[in-house]
């Protein structure tokens, strides 16, 4: 058996932009070859199958943006920081040309429904938001930043509710109040907090 010639990480790179493009559905395995620069042989030997590259693909977008979270754990006030959280999600969205979106929102809403393997890498994806923003709005009502009347964990998966509405929202409508739009949804997230 002949040595892999190709870096497994570029190749599932590579894929995770076909896929963000295209969607599940929509891409061919031609249009991975194109799109990676293997033969198919060599996508079905070293990932089994599309499902499972799209798989792989899906995890590594996760892992990068995962990096975005970060902000959470900076100095300042609990507001001012997912007030930050918020304006990335909303700058990204504004600053998407090709009209991409968030891979995990479109997994969500291609196959979580009826595809359980997809279904459980948002959710592990979801959860982990979730419980790092608990994390926060506890330490927050700790500290007298939140009220301790308020239920942390609602007001997590408000957060996440919030992230993903603003990416659906953002692209839904393409008018020129699209940024005010999405400024109002961050501002009334916030003054709920």
């Amino acid at each position: 058996m002949r040595p892999r010639e190709f870096d497994l990480d570029d190749i599932v790179d590579a894929a995770m932009q076909v896929f963000w493009q295209r969607g599940y559905s929509a891409t061919s395995i031609q249009d991975l070859v194109e799109g990676t620069s293997l033969g198919r042989s060599s996508i079905y030997n070293a990932f089994g199958s599309k499902h499972e590259l799209y798989e792989h693909s899906l995890r590594r977008y996760q892992e990068l943006k995962a990096r975005k979270i970060a902000v959470l754990f900076e100095p300042g006030s609990v507001k001012e920081r997912v007030r930050q959280l918020l304006m990335d999600v909303v700058d990204e969205e504004l600053g998407d040309e090709k009209g991409l979106g968030c891979m995990t929102a479109n997994a969500a809403l291609e196959l979580a429904s009826h595809d359980e393997a997809i279904a459980v890498i948002v959710s592990q994806n979801y959860n982990y938001l979730e419980m790092v923003l608990y994390g926060v709005f506890c330490h927050a009502q700790e500290n007298g930043e939140i009220a301790s009347n308020k239920n942390a964990r609602a007001l997590a998966r408000f957060v996440l509710s919030t992230i993903q509405g603003l990416r659906v929202l953002s692209k839904g409508c393409l008018g020129q109040n699209r940024r005010q739009l999405l400024l109002d949804v961050v501002d009334v997230t916030i003054d709920a907090l």
